[in-house]
């Protein structure tokens, strides 16, 4: 082992050019997963700005609280040479490879050990706080030699092959989903019914928690807002599967359909997001309906956009009879049961690799 300052054997930030009004590979901050080291998605947009990385670089949140919920991941998906851009709030970390290699990096800045120095660094105003670098650059690592490194990652690199696979089948199984309800109801969004009447809401069960108070109860349940998990908390109010649609901030995607996240087990929602299940439909259904829903007519406000409950149930919609209904159910039901059993292998999986990760380093 030969102690080092995280700062000898990293650069952070490099330098890398896209040229402006150029389009480029962007990776946002919503396109990392949670603890996950392969980048689920992307986009192509123009460059005005922005972070810029390459592959075998690790993105990390520098801003509360994509942070504190694992915010951090390896950048495989790019062609050689190729530079991409995304959030001005990642530090980039790129591995000098004669001294560390790049897989080792991604997994020792995954730690908790480094992850709460990073966290107790932060500083700013509350919800806008940053980790500071120079505290995290004077981190002390104690690394092995580079083949020493192979063996140390090569339990962990299986573990996230795995959970990357996992991922991308659940990734065509739901579009397999999709296209079989849009070819089976093609004229549903046009109708004399309305969505709200196949809706059941359960948004006066919810109870928004300040940080403060979550900081008090620390557990394993999620604690989701309208785009993602925001924390872990020791209580959940909700178990099942469940449907939650962004109701205020961030409410649509950039085609205009809605933020949508597919729930299920015990976990407890804040106050930005709808809590939903099918009524007379099953919550499978509602979600491919709203997967296909364009639904920028129903936002409100210029500034801070919203949907409410009597806009969301005032779609239109043509609704199938319950026998259609049925046989359509018969084919879904097994393949979302399949989804959510990779969803719940790749959640022990992660518990395993965050195991060996305070084990090996």
């Amino acid at each position: 082992m030969t102690k080092y300052k995280l700062g000898e054997i990293i650069e952070l930030n490099p330098r890398e050019s896209i040229k402006k009004g150029n389009i480029a590979r962007k990776i946002a901050m919503d396109d990392l997963g949670e603890f996950k080291r392969d980048i689920e998605s992307y986009s192509y947009s123009e460059y005005k700005g922005g972070t810029k990385f390459r592959n075998y670089d690790t993105l990390m949140a520098r801003i509360t609280p994509c942070l504190e919920n694992g915010k951090t991941s390896f950048v495989n998906i790019l062609e050689e040479n190729e530079v991409a851009f995304g959030s001005t709030e990642y530090f980039v970390f790129r591995a000098k490879q004669d001294i560390i290699n790049p897989y080792y990096l991604y997994y020792l800045v995954t730690t908790d050990k480094f992850r709460e120095v990073a966290i107790k660094s932060m500083s700013g105003t509350s919800g806008r706080q940053r980790v500071q670098k120079d505290q995290i650059l004077d981190f002390s690592v104690d690394l092995p030699s580079l083949e020493d490194q192979e063996k140390i990652m090569k339990p962990l690199k299986l573990i996230d092959d795995k959970i990357s696979l996992n991922t991308k089948l659940n990734t065509n199984l739901l579009q397999l989903s999709q296209i079989m309800f849009k070819n089976k109801f093609p004229n549903v969004n046009d109708g004399p019914d309305k969505i709200g009447a196949y809706i059941r809401n359960y948004d006066k069960d919810r109870k928004p928690l300040s940080k403060n108070q979550r900081s008090k109860m620390p557990g394993k349940y999620r604690y989701i807002g309208a785009t993602s998990v925001n924390d872990y908390i020791a209580k959940y109010n909700f178990d099942g599967i469940y449907l939650l649609l962004g109701e205020d901030g961030t409410v649509q995607d950039i085609n205009g359909y809605p933020v949508l996240q597919y729930i299920h087990g015990k976990f407890w929602p804040n106050n930005h997001a709808h809590v939903l299940q099918g009524n007379k439909v099953s919550t499978e259904w509602l979600y491919l309906f709203f997967l296909q829903r364009n639904i920028e007519g129903i936002i409100t406000g210029a500034v801070q956009k919203k949907i409410s409950q009597k806009n969301l149930n005032s779609l239109s919609v043509t609704m199938p009879n319950n026998e259609e209904l049925s046989k359509f159910d018969n084919i879904i039901q097994p393949i979302f049961e399949q989804i959510r059993t990779l969803e719940e292998e790749n959640e022990r999986l992660l518990k395993i690799k965050q195991e060996l990760l305070t084990n090996l380093f």
